[in-house]
């Protein structure tokens, strides 16, 4: 995986509760068991018509927006658990989602895949609509170091949780196998002094 620890990045907002993982990426794509090539499926529902042809009122199809970041509405990957949902956000360009809630299944596949879910309150995250509202390219900084996102136009702050064990598995680019392979001269050592 790639190492995470801070980004500045324009957002994506796609403003709509209760997204879940079959219009992230619906089960008619999950063929593949490999990560590539999901991202062009990402809400492919509501990105194409029946003829493939672009919807140009959906977010993604529009270039006002773009960046690093999918801003979402509250409860966020709901519904049924697929690893394939991290991977499409990922493979359409996404290092990051913001939400006011993440269903936990797509917190935790999001997290092993190399994917951060942000959890912010339901007041920030209208912020942030707002921001971008105001000014589409209105950036978001993403401090995964110090566990905080700020809008930076204006300078609002908002800290977030994440696990700790996941959060160096981030930073370091780990996923749970290198986390492990780091660890083997710890391990022999444990071992040899038994």
């Amino acid at each position: 995986m790639k190492k995470f620890t801070k980004l500045t990045s324009a957002v994506v907002p796609l403003n709509i509760e209760n997204i879940d993982t079959d219009q992230i990426i619906p089960a008619r794509f999950l063929k593949a068991t490999t990560r590539e090539g999901f991202g062009e499926n990402l809400f492919r529902d509501w990105r194409y018509n029946g003829d493939n042809a672009p919807k140009p009122e959906f977010v993604m199809n529009n270039p006002t927006y773009g960046g690093k970041v999918l801003v979402a509405g509250k409860n966020f990957g709901c519904g049924s658990s697929r690893e394939h949902a991290a991977w499409a956000i990922q493979d359409a360009g996404f290092d990051a989602v913001i939400s006011s809630f993440f269903a936990d299944i797509f917190k935790g596949n999001a997290l092993n895949n190399g994917l951060l879910p942000i959890q912010v309150s339901d007041d920030f995250l209208a912020q942030i609509f707002q921001a971008v509202d105001s000014n589409p390219k209105s950036a978001l900084e993403v401090d995964l170091e110090n566990q905080t996102v700020t809008i930076v136009e204006t300078g609002e702050k908002e800290s977030f949780d994440i696990n700790p064990y996941k959060k160096s598995c981030l930073i370091n680019g780990y996923d749970d196998i290198d986390f492990i392979l780091n660890q083997k001269q710890l391990i022999e050592e444990f071992e040899q002094a038994r």
